[in-house]
């Protein structure tokens, strides 16, 4: 028997249809994960173009189908199953530690880089644009929105962070010292979401407390260290700040 794979005829036209296609999705792609790169986000550049790009290669590969052969699955079926398959690879993404969830604005990017990616993929350009344009603007632009509602000082308004307290005890006050700590930590309304100590040294203890709150007062936190700092068997208290999801 012989075989017929049953090729399409080439069409130059569709080609460099699905070509433009692609482009806008990976540009636009990259441009939101470039946001969420030098934001040091878990999803970033990478991860939002495979999106944007994966999600028009799907719908492309619905268009070109129904084009050539008509019937289900229209692009509208795949898209429905775009979208349903990235809320899967968001929901890898979020995290949750007690009461903090974390990752959840990660996962809501993807779900617009899809959508960046599913307008590419059905030849509606603009409307990717326009997209793309507004998933970066709720990124970037209501960002000092709601940390000035957190209360962040507005020279932080476009950075997240985890704060950390760490304080350096006498091995023999640790209990003391943590109780101490504690007791600072939420009279000053910065609740504790874990505590580590750790030995150092032959003698000392450093307890590192990572704190829920998103966004702090500078001047809060240094009282509350100078304070620390005077209490008995401290041998030094300070706070810092990392990136965080």
């Amino acid at each position: 028997m012989e075989f017929n794979p049953h090729l399409p005829a080439f069409n130059a036209g569709a080609t460099i249809s699905t070509l433009i296609s692609l482009s806008t999705a990976f540009v636009l792609g990259a441009a939101i994960g470039l946001e969420r790169q030098l934001r040091q986000r878990t999803a970033g550049l990478r991860t939002n173009t495979l999106v944007a790009v994966g999600a028009a290669v799907f719908v492309d590969l619905a268009v070109r189908y129904h084009a050539l052969h008509g019937g289900p699955p229209s692009p509208l079926h795949v898209v429905a199953y775009v979208i349903s398959g990235v809320g899967f690879l968001g929901a890898g993404v979020i995290m949750k530690d007690g009461t903090q969830v974390s990752g959840l604005n990660t996962a809501a990017t993807l779900w617009g880089s899809a959508a960046v990616g599913a307008c590419a993929g059905i030849k509606l350009l603009p409307e990717a644009v326009l997209a793309a344009l507004f998933v970066l603007a709720a990124n970037t632009l209501l960002r000092p929105v709601v940390n000035r509602i957190q209360r962040q000082p507005l020279e932080e308004a476009f950075s997240e962070a985890t704060y950390a307290v760490t304080v350096m005890c006498e091995r023999d006050r640790q209990a003391d010292v943590l109780d101490r700590l504690l007791l600072l930590l939420e009279q000053a309304h910065y609740p504790v979401r874990a505590v580590e100590p750790r030995p150092f040294g032959e003698r000392e203890v450093q307890i590192e407390a990572v704190l829920y709150a998103t966004a702090v007062a500078a001047d809060e936190l240094d009282a509350v260290m100078a304070t620390l700092s005077a209490t008995d068997g401290v041998l030094q208290a300070f706070w810092n700040a990392t990136l965080d999801e």
